[in-house]
């Protein structure tokens, strides 16, 4: 049955606890915390445990997203998931979140678009449910990109971190609400602009391209940069253009948390101030296709979204993909407390036993171990407030 509308019922996000700060970064390549901030905005970032990968990331936010949505698992009939970062080139990461969650009957894929992925992905799961398809979509954005860092490339290695957002996007009976205008585009000339060179058809695994370091992420900064600043209000701006909005109608921007400047350039193009674009790229970095995922679930909890907001969504990756959703906003916030007794997700099952081997570089797993006293994560300042408007960040 076609459905009268198709709205998110469900938010959860889940960070690695193992922090990696500024100061830790110092130890391991050419930098200092007044390079990185001035720069990026970020203070510090997650690192996933050698237990965990992309998919035990995933599994626990959407795990938290299903729940706070009031759903059995089992009542998911399609699981999409975004990632550059999978557990295998095969099979996809969403079927291993398939499983972790405990479901038994969803279709599940990932969705390939680099940092626009958690949107791309949930375009996906709309289009889907307004087919009459399917009734309840779980979308996630889930990356472990630490294990992908060159820890000897200050232009890369400063900027990435580990994390999972997801949403329950479902069918309604109800009028209104949900996806209102989205906007979708890739442009080819920026292909090689951020990319992972081996590991490909075009360039396999082999002892040469691991000596060369052909495994790790590489970027070109400055046309990235400008390719950022250029399309990110673009895409935005089309986006509530289709839904009929004007910008200064939209309550809250998450975009895509890549770098402080680069989402002032957004509010600077949309002649909106700084307080209406929600920002936590301080604490976590660039979590890739999680970033808009886990802004959105931060956003929800901290009391920034409200029934009737209207908000959007805009990002862009690799390829370079952008994407931009306009949502009004339907779910009552308070149902993210529905969460708080979802269990972790220990590990993914696996046909070979990993647990001697260490994924992440040595040096970096040294100065984690190094460093004296708890990982205490940062507190949350809210874009517009005081310093003393401080509140602590659920995790």
């Amino acid at each position: 049955m076609v459905p009268r509308s198709v709205r998110i019922t469900g938010w959860g996000h889940y960070a690695p606890e193992r922090i990696l700060t500024n100061a830790d970064l110092e130890k391991l390549v050419d930098t200092n915390d007044d390079w990185i901030r001035s720069r990026t905005g970020i203070r510090e970032r997650r690192v996933a445990a050698p237990h965990e990968t992309t998919a035990t990331l995933a599994a626990i936010a959407g795990k938290r997203a299903i729940a706070v949505a009031g759903l059995d698992p089992q009542e998911i009939d399609l699981i999409l998931v975004g990632t550059l970062t999978p557990d295998y080139w095969m099979p996809s990461t969403a079927a291993l979140v398939k499983e972790a969650i405990g479901n038994s009957k969803a279709a599940a894929f990932d969705v390939m678009a680099a940092c626009s992925g958690f949107v791309f992905a949930y375009a996906t799961a709309d289009a889907y449910i307004r087919s009459g398809m399917y009734r309840h979509v779980l979308v996630i954005g889930a990356e472990l990109l630490t294990r992908f860092l060159d820890f000897s490339d200050r232009n890369t290695c400063i900027l990435f971190g580990d994390g999972a957002g997801a949403v329950v996007v479902s069918a309604s009976d109800e009028e209104g609400g949900g996806l209102a205008g989205m906007e979708m585009t890739t442009d080819p000339d920026g292909a090689y602009m951020i990319w992972l060179p081996s590991g490909g058809s075009k360039s396999p695994p082999s002892d040469e391209t691991v000596r060369r370091g052909e495994h790790y992420v590489r970027m070109e900064g400055k046309e990235t940069y400008r390719y950022a600043t250029k399309t990110l209000a673009t895409s935005a701006l089309k986006a509530i253009s289709r839904a009929g909005w004007e910008p200064s109608e939209v309550d809250l921007f998450i975009p895509h948390q890549a770098n402080i400047r680069i989402i002032e350039s957004v509010a600077k193009g949309l002649d909106l101030p700084m307080d209406k674009m929600f920002v936590n790229v301080d604490r976590y970095g660039n979590t890739s296709a999680a970033s808009v995922g886990i802004a959105l679930a931060e956003a929800v909890d901290f009391g920034r979204v409200k029934v009737g907001d209207k908000i959007v969504f805009v990002a862009f990756g690799a390829g370079f993909t952008s994407g931009a959703a306009a949502v009004e906003w339907t779910a009552d916030p308070a149902n993210g407390r529905r969460s708080e007794s979802v269990e972790p997700v220990a590990s993914v099952r696996a046909p070979v036993d990993w647990d001697s081997v260490d994924p992440m570089p040595a040096r970096l797993t040294a100065v984690l171990e190094d460093r004296e006293g708890p990982q205490v994560p940062l507190d949350d300042v809210v874009p517009g407030e005081p310093e003393h408007a401080r509140r602590e960040v659920p995790v």
